[in-house]
């Protein structure tokens, strides 16, 4: 009984349509940051190296080089501070999490691009 009523409450938060990608994908993440009494948005560029949880505790993380630097952030799925995310390129990946990156270094970060028909 208490399993239904979460998920009432839940659904409720879920955004109608989710943003489609996939593992490996190259994505922007249009965010909205409020300074003051002003909002804009922010985009943060890179690659989803993994997707966990369900319903509106779904989260993936991205992972983008800056200045030499790998940085991974952590972004909820139904987050209504999440404006839209858009697929740049698709990686070709045979795992499910991407972890593998944080030891490459330059060119071998790269993943091989999916051709879609």
């Amino acid at each position: 009984m208490s399993q239904a009523i979460l998920d009432k409450v839940e659904k409720a938060h879920l955004k109608e349509t989710p943003p489609e990608f996939e593992i490996g994908d190259t994505v922007d993440v249009h965010l909205r940051i409020l300074e003051g009494n002003k909002e804009r948005i922010q985009v943060f560029t890179g690659v989803v190296i993994a997707k966990s949880g369900s319903g509106t505790r779904e989260m993936f993380s991205v992972r983008r080089i800056v200045a030499g630097e790998g940085v991974e952030r952590k972004f909820p799925l139904h987050s209504p501070k999440i404006e839209r995310v858009e697929v740049k390129r698709s990686g070709v990946v045979r795992r499910a999490k991407l972890y593998f990156l944080r030891g490459r270094v330059g060119k071998a970060v790269r993943l091989k691009e999916r051709r879609r028909s």
